[in-house]
Protein backbone atom coordinates (compact mmCIF):
# COMPACT_ATOMS: atom_id res chain seq x y z
CA UNK A 1 0.00 0.00 0.00
CA UNK A 2 1.04 3.97 -0.45
CA UNK A 3 1.98 4.24 3.16
CA UNK A 4 4.59 1.10 2.82
CA UNK A 5 5.84 1.97 -0.69
CA UNK A 6 8.98 3.76 0.03
CA UNK A 7 9.92 1.33 3.04
CA UNK A 8 9.00 -1.56 0.69
CA UNK A 9 11.16 -0.17 -2.36
CA UNK A 10 13.90 0.39 0.26
CA UNK A 11 13.89 -3.09 1.10
CA UNK A 12 13.64 -4.32 -2.70
CA UNK A 13 16.58 -2.62 -3.06
CA UNK A 14 15.36 -0.24 -5.70
CA UNK A 15 14.92 3.26 -4.14
CA UNK A 16 18.69 3.84 -2.89
CA UNK A 17 18.67 7.75 -1.71
CA UNK A 18 16.25 9.81 -0.70
CA UNK A 19 16.76 13.79 -0.91
CA UNK A 20 16.96 15.79 0.68
CA UNK A 21 18.83 14.07 3.55
CA UNK A 22 17.61 14.45 6.84
CA UNK A 23 13.74 14.04 7.18
CA UNK A 24 13.06 13.86 4.10
CA UNK A 25 11.92 10.18 4.31
CA UNK A 26 9.79 10.95 6.95
CA UNK A 27 8.36 13.94 5.25
CA UNK A 28 7.56 11.38 1.85
CA UNK A 29 6.25 8.98 3.91
CA UNK A 30 3.82 10.84 5.34
CA UNK A 31 3.02 12.16 2.10
CA UNK A 32 2.35 8.45 0.70
CA UNK A 33 0.05 8.13 3.81
CA UNK A 34 -3.47 6.30 2.27
CA UNK A 35 -5.91 8.56 2.17
CA UNK A 36 -4.42 11.40 1.02
CA UNK A 37 -4.75 12.22 -2.80
CA UNK A 38 -2.21 10.62 -5.05
CA UNK A 39 1.28 12.32 -6.02
CA UNK A 40 2.83 12.89 -9.26
CA UNK A 41 6.62 11.35 -10.24
CA UNK A 42 8.31 11.56 -13.15
CA UNK A 43 11.68 10.06 -14.29
CA UNK A 44 13.64 11.41 -17.51
CA UNK A 45 15.04 9.51 -20.37
CA UNK A 46 17.05 10.66 -23.20
CA UNK A 47 16.65 9.94 -26.37
CA UNK A 48 20.58 8.73 -27.19
CA UNK A 49 19.60 5.71 -29.18
CA UNK A 50 16.10 5.12 -30.55
CA UNK A 51 15.85 2.27 -28.12
CA UNK A 52 15.71 1.95 -24.12
CA UNK A 53 18.16 -0.91 -22.87
CA UNK A 54 18.13 -3.15 -19.47
CA UNK A 55 19.97 -0.35 -17.79
CA UNK A 56 16.88 1.93 -17.98
CA UNK A 57 14.58 -0.99 -16.48
CA UNK A 58 15.29 0.49 -12.69
CA UNK A 59 14.04 3.55 -13.60
CA UNK A 60 10.76 1.71 -15.36
CA UNK A 61 10.44 -0.41 -12.29
CA UNK A 62 10.10 2.52 -10.10
CA UNK A 63 7.69 4.30 -11.81
CA UNK A 64 5.37 1.41 -12.20
CA UNK A 65 5.47 0.39 -8.48
CA UNK A 66 4.34 4.16 -7.92
CA UNK A 67 1.67 3.59 -10.24
CA UNK A 68 0.31 0.31 -8.52
CA UNK A 69 0.61 2.16 -5.31
CA UNK A 70 -2.40 4.50 -6.79
CA UNK A 71 0.06 7.37 -8.03
CA UNK A 72 0.79 9.32 -11.03
CA UNK A 73 3.67 8.90 -12.57
CA UNK A 74 5.19 10.65 -15.83
CA UNK A 75 8.02 9.14 -18.16
CA UNK A 76 9.87 12.60 -20.16
CA UNK A 77 11.72 11.65 -23.34
CA UNK A 78 14.43 14.45 -23.17
CA UNK A 79 13.51 15.44 -27.24
CA UNK A 80 15.48 18.87 -25.99
CA UNK A 81 17.79 18.15 -23.27
CA UNK A 82 19.10 15.32 -25.38
CA UNK A 83 20.77 17.79 -27.85
CA UNK A 84 23.18 19.24 -25.19
CA UNK A 85 24.18 16.15 -23.35
CA UNK A 86 23.94 15.21 -20.09
CA UNK A 87 27.85 15.42 -18.85
CA UNK A 88 26.68 13.13 -16.11
CA UNK A 89 29.98 10.61 -15.12
CA UNK A 90 31.00 11.63 -18.52
CA UNK A 91 35.07 12.23 -18.76
CA UNK A 92 34.53 13.95 -22.17
CA UNK A 93 31.63 15.45 -23.90
CA UNK A 94 28.94 13.38 -26.09
CA UNK A 95 29.24 13.40 -30.08
CA UNK A 96 26.52 15.99 -31.84
CA UNK A 97 23.37 14.66 -32.97
CA UNK A 98 21.38 16.03 -36.08
CA UNK A 99 17.99 17.57 -34.44
CA UNK A 100 15.93 15.32 -37.14
CA UNK A 101 17.69 12.37 -35.66
CA UNK A 102 17.04 12.98 -32.24
CA UNK A 103 13.46 13.44 -32.80
CA UNK A 104 13.19 9.87 -34.31
CA UNK A 105 15.29 8.45 -31.55
CA UNK A 106 12.44 10.23 -29.13
CA UNK A 107 9.37 9.10 -31.05
CA UNK A 108 11.11 5.77 -30.29
CA UNK A 109 11.60 5.63 -27.28
CA UNK A 110 7.95 6.88 -26.35
CA UNK A 111 6.29 4.04 -28.26
CA UNK A 112 9.08 1.97 -26.19
CA UNK A 113 7.61 3.29 -22.53
CA UNK A 114 4.18 3.10 -23.62
CA UNK A 115 4.47 -0.64 -24.15
CA UNK A 116 5.96 -1.09 -21.15
CA UNK A 117 3.44 0.74 -19.56
CA UNK A 118 0.59 -1.06 -21.48
CA UNK A 119 2.58 -4.47 -20.79
CA UNK A 120 2.72 -4.37 -17.05
CA UNK A 121 -1.19 -3.34 -17.15
CA UNK A 122 -2.44 -5.77 -19.09
CA UNK A 123 -0.08 -9.06 -18.08
CA UNK A 124 1.11 -7.76 -14.51
CA UNK A 125 -1.45 -5.96 -12.85
CA UNK A 126 -3.79 -7.11 -10.75
CA UNK A 127 -5.44 -4.82 -8.20
CA UNK A 128 -5.78 -5.95 -4.34
CA UNK A 129 -9.33 -6.33 -2.81
CA UNK A 130 -9.96 -2.72 -1.22
CA UNK A 131 -6.07 -1.54 -2.94
CA UNK A 132 -5.29 1.19 -5.31
CA UNK A 133 -6.52 1.38 -8.61
CA UNK A 134 -3.23 1.99 -10.88
CA UNK A 135 -2.42 5.31 -11.27
CA UNK A 136 -2.26 7.59 -14.28
CA UNK A 137 0.51 7.14 -16.59
CA UNK A 138 1.83 9.65 -19.52
CA UNK A 139 4.72 10.12 -22.08
CA UNK A 140 5.44 13.19 -22.37
CA UNK A 141 8.76 14.83 -24.64
CA UNK A 142 10.57 17.74 -23.16
CA UNK A 143 10.99 19.39 -26.49
CA UNK A 144 6.97 20.33 -26.20
CA UNK A 145 8.05 23.58 -23.23
CA UNK A 146 11.70 23.88 -23.77
CA UNK A 147 11.85 24.16 -27.38
CA UNK A 148 9.08 27.26 -26.90
CA UNK A 149 11.16 28.45 -23.93
CA UNK A 150 12.79 31.95 -24.81
CA UNK A 151 16.49 32.02 -23.93
CA UNK A 152 16.26 35.52 -22.90
CA UNK A 153 12.74 34.13 -20.19
CA UNK A 154 15.04 31.47 -19.47
CA UNK A 155 17.86 33.08 -18.35
CA UNK A 156 16.00 35.46 -16.25
CA UNK A 157 13.55 33.30 -14.99
CA UNK A 158 14.86 29.78 -14.07
CA UNK A 159 18.55 31.16 -14.48
CA UNK A 160 18.21 33.84 -11.56
CA UNK A 161 17.22 31.41 -9.38
CA UNK A 162 20.23 28.55 -10.03
CA UNK A 163 23.12 29.21 -8.17
CA UNK A 164 26.96 29.21 -10.46
CA UNK A 165 28.41 27.84 -7.08
CA UNK A 166 26.33 25.26 -6.36
CA UNK A 167 26.68 23.93 -10.54
CA UNK A 168 30.64 24.86 -10.29
CA UNK A 169 30.76 22.46 -6.56
CA UNK A 170 29.74 19.41 -8.14
CA UNK A 171 32.49 16.46 -8.78
CA UNK A 172 31.68 15.79 -12.35
CA UNK A 173 31.48 19.22 -13.32
CA UNK A 174 34.92 20.10 -11.26
CA UNK A 175 36.81 17.09 -12.88
CA UNK A 176 36.01 18.30 -16.88
CA UNK A 177 36.63 21.82 -15.53
CA UNK A 178 40.35 20.34 -15.08
CA UNK A 179 40.25 17.96 -18.09
CA UNK A 180 42.26 18.85 -20.97
CA UNK A 181 38.86 19.04 -23.60
CA UNK A 182 37.62 21.49 -20.48
CA UNK A 183 32.95 21.72 -20.42
CA UNK A 184 30.97 23.11 -22.95
CA UNK A 185 28.25 25.53 -22.13
CA UNK A 186 25.69 23.31 -23.43
CA UNK A 187 26.89 21.03 -21.42
CA UNK A 188 27.31 23.18 -18.20
CA UNK A 189 23.17 24.34 -18.49
CA UNK A 190 22.19 20.96 -18.84
CA UNK A 191 20.96 20.60 -15.47
CA UNK A 192 19.30 24.37 -15.05
CA UNK A 193 16.82 22.39 -18.12
CA UNK A 194 16.26 19.53 -16.26
CA UNK A 195 15.72 21.35 -13.53
CA UNK A 196 13.41 23.04 -15.49
CA UNK A 197 11.26 20.15 -16.52
CA UNK A 198 10.58 19.36 -12.58
CA UNK A 199 9.68 22.88 -12.42
CA UNK A 200 7.54 22.62 -15.56
CA UNK A 201 5.76 19.31 -14.58
CA UNK A 202 5.35 20.65 -10.79
CA UNK A 203 3.08 23.42 -12.31
CA UNK A 204 1.35 21.84 -14.83
CA UNK A 205 0.78 18.11 -13.18
CA UNK A 206 1.39 18.77 -9.84
CA UNK A 207 4.69 16.83 -9.75
CA UNK A 208 6.71 16.01 -6.22
CA UNK A 209 8.95 13.65 -6.60
CA UNK A 210 11.45 12.99 -9.16
CA UNK A 211 13.00 9.71 -10.00
CA UNK A 212 16.65 9.18 -10.95
CA UNK A 213 19.87 6.72 -11.46
CA UNK A 214 22.48 7.16 -8.77
CA UNK A 215 24.60 8.46 -11.09
CA UNK A 216 21.77 11.81 -11.73
CA UNK A 217 21.99 12.95 -7.83
CA UNK A 218 23.04 16.32 -9.00
CA UNK A 219 20.73 16.90 -11.69
CA UNK A 220 18.26 16.07 -9.12
CA UNK A 221 19.54 18.57 -6.85
CA UNK A 222 19.15 21.11 -9.17
CA UNK A 223 15.51 20.65 -9.93
CA UNK A 224 15.05 20.53 -6.35
CA UNK A 225 16.47 23.50 -5.82
CA UNK A 226 14.70 25.48 -8.39
CA UNK A 227 11.37 24.06 -7.43
CA UNK A 228 11.31 25.28 -4.26
CA UNK A 229 13.05 28.35 -4.86
CA UNK A 230 10.46 29.45 -7.34
CA UNK A 231 7.05 27.93 -5.58
CA UNK A 232 8.09 26.97 -2.10
CA UNK A 233 6.95 23.43 -2.33
CA UNK A 234 8.31 20.62 -0.62
CA UNK A 235 9.67 18.15 -3.38
CA UNK A 236 11.69 15.12 -3.61
CA UNK A 237 14.27 12.80 -4.97
CA UNK A 238 14.72 9.68 -5.18
CA UNK A 239 17.79 7.80 -7.06
CA UNK A 240 18.05 4.09 -7.86
CA UNK A 241 20.50 1.59 -8.59
CA UNK A 242 22.98 1.83 -11.88
CA UNK A 243 22.64 -1.86 -13.24
CA UNK A 244 26.77 -3.03 -13.94
CA UNK A 245 28.58 -5.44 -15.80
CA UNK A 246 30.91 -8.13 -13.98
CA UNK A 247 33.63 -6.14 -14.72
CA UNK A 248 31.63 -3.16 -13.21
CA UNK A 249 30.42 -0.98 -16.47
CA UNK A 250 27.49 0.52 -16.42
CA UNK A 251 25.22 -1.32 -18.88
CA UNK A 252 24.87 1.31 -21.67
CA UNK A 253 25.36 2.11 -24.91
CA UNK A 254 28.19 3.88 -24.56
CA UNK A 255 30.24 0.98 -22.81
CA UNK A 256 28.57 -0.64 -25.65
CA UNK A 257 27.35 -3.70 -23.68
CA UNK A 258 23.74 -2.67 -23.89
CA UNK A 259 20.84 -5.46 -24.13
CA UNK A 260 18.33 -3.10 -25.84
CA UNK A 261 14.73 -3.60 -25.38
CA UNK A 262 13.31 -3.48 -28.81
CA UNK A 263 13.15 -6.35 -30.75
CA UNK A 264 15.00 -5.48 -33.77
CA UNK A 265 18.00 -4.70 -31.59
CA UNK A 266 17.47 -7.48 -29.06
CA UNK A 267 15.33 -10.06 -29.86
CA UNK A 268 12.96 -11.96 -27.19
CA UNK A 269 15.41 -15.35 -27.06
CA UNK A 270 18.25 -12.73 -25.96
CA UNK A 271 17.27 -10.68 -23.24
CA UNK A 272 15.29 -13.93 -22.17
CA UNK A 273 19.17 -16.09 -22.34
CA UNK A 274 20.44 -13.02 -20.80
CA UNK A 275 18.27 -13.09 -17.44
CA UNK A 276 18.76 -16.94 -17.62
CA UNK A 277 22.17 -16.77 -17.56
CA UNK A 278 22.80 -14.65 -14.48
CA UNK A 279 24.58 -16.23 -11.82
CA UNK A 280 23.48 -17.28 -8.38
CA UNK A 281 25.11 -14.19 -6.51
CA UNK A 282 23.16 -11.65 -8.46
CA UNK A 283 19.95 -13.17 -8.97
CA UNK A 284 18.17 -12.32 -6.17
CA UNK A 285 18.77 -8.98 -6.29
CA UNK A 286 17.44 -8.51 -10.00
CA UNK A 287 14.14 -10.12 -9.21
CA UNK A 288 13.50 -7.90 -6.41
CA UNK A 289 14.65 -4.85 -8.74
CA UNK A 290 12.77 -6.23 -12.40
CA UNK A 291 10.25 -7.47 -10.91
CA UNK A 292 6.65 -7.50 -9.27
CA UNK A 293 6.89 -10.44 -7.32
CA UNK A 294 6.32 -10.25 -3.48
CA UNK A 295 9.52 -10.56 -1.18
CA UNK A 296 7.66 -13.67 0.39
CA UNK A 297 7.47 -15.64 -3.23
CA UNK A 298 11.25 -14.21 -4.52
CA UNK A 299 12.63 -15.64 -0.56
CA UNK A 300 10.87 -19.05 -1.14
CA UNK A 301 12.20 -18.82 -4.81
CA UNK A 302 15.47 -18.65 -4.10
CA UNK A 303 14.93 -21.53 -0.80
CA UNK A 304 13.82 -24.15 -3.50
CA UNK A 305 17.12 -23.13 -5.61
CA UNK A 306 19.00 -24.19 -2.39
CA UNK A 307 17.68 -27.29 -2.95
CA UNK A 308 17.53 -27.95 -6.68
CA UNK A 309 20.39 -25.61 -8.07
CA UNK A 310 20.31 -27.70 -11.50
CA UNK A 311 16.77 -26.62 -12.28
CA UNK A 312 18.11 -22.69 -12.65
CA UNK A 313 14.56 -21.73 -11.02
CA UNK A 314 15.38 -18.40 -9.83
CA UNK A 315 16.96 -17.19 -13.71
CA UNK A 316 14.04 -18.55 -15.29
CA UNK A 317 11.65 -16.96 -13.32
CA UNK A 318 13.43 -13.74 -13.70
CA UNK A 319 13.91 -14.29 -17.76
CA UNK A 320 10.09 -14.95 -18.14
CA UNK A 321 9.01 -11.86 -15.82
CA UNK A 322 11.30 -9.47 -17.61
CA UNK A 323 10.81 -10.87 -21.29
CA UNK A 324 7.03 -10.61 -20.60
CA UNK A 325 7.17 -7.31 -19.56
CA UNK A 326 9.34 -5.98 -22.24
CA UNK A 327 7.96 -7.90 -25.15
CA UNK A 328 4.63 -9.24 -23.87
CA UNK A 329 2.87 -12.90 -23.71
CA UNK A 330 3.94 -13.14 -27.18
CA UNK A 331 7.24 -12.42 -26.97
CA UNK A 332 8.18 -14.92 -23.67
CA UNK A 333 7.01 -17.33 -25.72
CA UNK A 334 8.53 -16.65 -28.45
CA UNK A 335 12.16 -17.03 -26.43
CA UNK A 336 11.13 -19.93 -25.06
CA UNK A 337 10.46 -21.59 -28.44
CA UNK A 338 13.64 -20.26 -29.82
CA UNK A 339 14.99 -21.81 -26.35
CA UNK A 340 13.83 -25.36 -26.94
CA UNK A 341 15.03 -25.10 -30.61
CA UNK A 342 18.28 -24.38 -29.91
CA UNK A 343 19.45 -25.74 -26.65
CA UNK A 344 16.92 -28.82 -27.02
CA UNK A 345 17.11 -29.40 -30.60
CA UNK A 346 13.25 -29.70 -30.42
CA UNK A 347 11.60 -30.43 -34.01
CA UNK A 348 8.20 -29.08 -32.35
CA UNK A 349 9.70 -25.69 -31.72
CA UNK A 350 11.46 -25.37 -34.63
CA UNK A 351 8.03 -26.49 -36.72
CA UNK A 352 6.01 -23.73 -34.90
CA UNK A 353 8.83 -20.84 -35.31
CA UNK A 354 8.24 -18.01 -37.65
CA UNK A 355 10.62 -16.42 -40.43
CA UNK A 356 11.36 -13.86 -38.22
CA UNK A 357 12.52 -16.05 -35.07
CA UNK A 358 14.46 -17.88 -37.68
CA UNK A 359 16.44 -15.10 -38.49
CA UNK A 360 16.76 -13.74 -34.93
CA UNK A 361 17.81 -16.99 -33.64
CA UNK A 362 20.44 -17.37 -36.48
CA UNK A 363 21.69 -13.65 -37.31
CA UNK A 364 24.40 -14.82 -38.60
CA UNK A 365 23.12 -18.13 -40.67
CA UNK A 366 23.17 -17.87 -44.01
CA UNK A 367 19.65 -18.71 -45.59
CA UNK A 368 19.47 -20.37 -49.18
CA UNK A 369 15.60 -21.12 -50.94
CA UNK A 370 15.97 -24.92 -52.69
CA UNK A 371 13.87 -26.62 -54.99
CA UNK A 372 13.23 -30.33 -53.83
CA UNK A 373 14.27 -32.81 -56.10
CA UNK A 374 13.32 -36.22 -56.45
CA UNK A 375 15.94 -38.72 -54.62
CA UNK A 376 17.87 -35.36 -53.24
CA UNK A 377 20.27 -36.29 -50.37
CA UNK A 378 21.73 -35.07 -47.18
CA UNK A 379 25.01 -34.77 -49.79
CA UNK A 380 22.84 -32.74 -52.12
CA UNK A 381 21.49 -30.68 -49.52
CA UNK A 382 24.99 -29.60 -47.85
CA UNK A 383 26.86 -28.77 -51.74
CA UNK A 384 23.60 -26.38 -52.24
CA UNK A 385 23.71 -24.48 -49.31
CA UNK A 386 27.48 -23.79 -49.93
CA UNK A 387 27.91 -25.76 -46.24
CA UNK A 388 30.32 -28.18 -47.00
CA UNK A 389 33.69 -28.29 -49.94
CA UNK A 390 33.15 -30.23 -52.96
CA UNK A 391 35.56 -33.50 -52.97
CA UNK A 392 36.01 -36.46 -50.71
CA UNK A 393 36.34 -33.73 -47.33
CA UNK A 394 32.87 -32.54 -47.44
CA UNK A 395 31.68 -35.99 -47.60
CA UNK A 396 33.71 -36.94 -44.82
CA UNK A 397 32.38 -34.15 -42.93
CA UNK A 398 29.37 -35.81 -42.95
CA UNK A 399 30.31 -39.63 -42.33
CA UNK A 400 32.57 -38.01 -39.26
CA UNK A 401 29.14 -36.54 -37.44
CA UNK A 402 29.60 -33.09 -38.33
CA UNK A 403 26.51 -32.63 -39.94
CA UNK A 404 23.02 -31.98 -38.42
CA UNK A 405 19.73 -31.49 -40.01
CA UNK A 406 16.81 -30.27 -37.48
CA UNK A 407 18.95 -31.13 -35.10
CA UNK A 408 19.50 -35.15 -35.87
CA UNK A 409 22.76 -36.03 -36.83
CA UNK A 410 23.28 -37.39 -39.97
CA UNK A 411 26.33 -39.83 -40.77
CA UNK A 412 25.31 -40.88 -44.02
CA UNK A 413 25.45 -38.67 -47.03
CA UNK A 414 23.36 -40.25 -49.44
CA UNK A 415 20.55 -40.14 -46.93
CA UNK A 416 17.59 -38.92 -48.91
CA UNK A 417 15.69 -36.04 -47.77
CA UNK A 418 12.42 -37.16 -46.24
CA UNK A 419 9.14 -34.66 -45.44
CA UNK A 420 8.36 -34.12 -41.80
CA UNK A 421 12.03 -35.06 -40.95
CA UNK A 422 14.87 -33.56 -42.79
CA UNK A 423 11.67 -30.91 -44.19
CA UNK A 424 9.84 -29.12 -41.50
CA UNK A 425 6.07 -28.95 -41.97
CA UNK A 426 6.86 -25.06 -42.46
CA UNK A 427 8.46 -25.97 -45.09
CA UNK A 428 12.32 -25.16 -43.56
CA UNK A 429 15.35 -26.68 -42.59
CA UNK A 430 18.05 -26.25 -39.84
CA UNK A 431 21.31 -27.24 -41.37
CA UNK A 432 24.16 -27.67 -38.90
CA UNK A 433 27.95 -28.10 -39.80
CA UNK A 434 30.51 -28.14 -37.27
CA UNK A 435 29.39 -26.80 -33.60
CA UNK A 436 28.26 -23.17 -34.79
CA UNK A 437 27.72 -22.90 -38.32
CA UNK A 438 24.23 -22.86 -39.01
CA UNK A 439 22.10 -22.57 -42.39
CA UNK A 440 18.49 -22.24 -42.95
CA UNK A 441 17.07 -23.53 -46.27
CA UNK A 442 13.59 -22.54 -47.24
CA UNK A 443 11.95 -24.98 -49.53
CA UNK A 444 10.05 -23.50 -52.71
CA UNK A 445 7.25 -25.69 -54.46
CA UNK A 446 7.05 -28.34 -51.85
Amino acid sequence: NSAGLLAAQCERGLFQEVFPGQGAEEQLAALLEPGRPPVTAYCGFDPTADSLHVGHLPAVAALLHFQRAGHNVVAVVGGATARLGDPSGRLRAREPVAAGRVRAHARALRLGLWRLFENHRRLLWAPGPGGPGLGRAEVLDNARWLGRQPLLGFLCGAGGRLRMGTLLSRQGCRERLRSAEGMSLAEFVYPALQAYDFLHLHRRRGCRIQLGGADQMGNIMSGYELVTKMTGTDVFGITVPLITSTTGDKLGKTAGNAVWLNRDKTSPFELYQFFVRQQDDIVEKYLKLFTFLPLEEIAHIMEMHAKEPEKWGPQKRLAAEVTKLVHGTEGLESAKRCTRALYYSSVEALEAMSDQELQELFKQAPSAELVLEPGMSVLDLCRKANAIQDGPSGYQKITDGGVSVNGIRVTNPETVLILGQHILKNGVSLLRVGKKNYYIIKWLQL
